[in-house]
């Protein structure tokens, strides 16, 4: 059984982890074995939107692409959130022809994700990724049907145990992202943080994905 790193920009192509290696559609890298695809809130170009929209739309159709994402909704950049709002539907509306999952990028924004998911009738599973905020939050994004993946955060603030101890087992996943830290090392201060063996928490992982 594979360690499942359910979100990371760099492609390790470990035999003992399965990555969701994070592509955007203006870089795309055919050499990846399994990825996810999307437009980040932080990359928005409007003058090569419609390409990237197109390409997205192509490589949601195929086996190999697992997830649409990272995209979301961050209003601590300075790309006006309108815009964010109508490139994040875009993409919503592309994936809601398929089954696949949504890994998101939030920030500062989690009761307006909550509304669009509402809104627009989303039922593919949504996943934050990078989770980092309290226990109030966590709670309610999984009232509203949410997956949470943690990892360099998890890492990095002690005040993360007591959210993850709380996380229920069957909504939660572990990612390295952009972070130096292994999935191994991550996955370890998982089972410390709730109690369980590395390969009960591998298990309850796989078991979610």
């Amino acid at each position: 059984m594979s360690l499942v790193n359910l979100h990371t920009h760099t492609f390790s192509n470990e035999n003992s982890v399965l990555e969701v290696v994070n592509q955007y559609p203006w870089q795309f890298d055919e050499s990846v074995a399994m990825y996810s695809i999307g437009i980040h809130p932080w990359y928005i170009d409007e003058d090569r939107l419609n390409i990237d929209l197109k390409c997205i739309d192509e490589k949601l159709k195929l086996i190999e692409c697992l997830a649409l994402g990272e995209c979301g909704l961050d209003k601590r950049i300075e790309t006006p959130f309108q815009i964010q709002i109508k490139v994040f539907k875009q993409q919503i509306e592309i994936v809601q022809n398929t089954s696949k999952p949504i890994i998101l990028h939030c920030v500062a924004a989690y009761q307006e994700m909550i509304a669009i998911k509402k809104e627009m009738k989303i039922e593919n599973p949504m996943i934050i990724h990078g989770f980092s905020k309290n226990e109030q939050v966590a709670k309610e994004l999984v009232a509203n049907g949410c997956y949470i993946s943690f990892g360099k955060y998890l890492m990095r603030m002690p005040q993360l145990e007591s959210v993850f101890k709380d996380m229920p087992n069957h909504r939660f996943f572990l990612e390295t992202d952009t972070d130096e830290q292994t999935i191994q090392e991550v996955y370890a201060l998982a089972a410390q943080y709730k109690g369980l063996s590395i390969p009960k928490i591998q298990e309850l992982v796989t078991i979610n994905f």
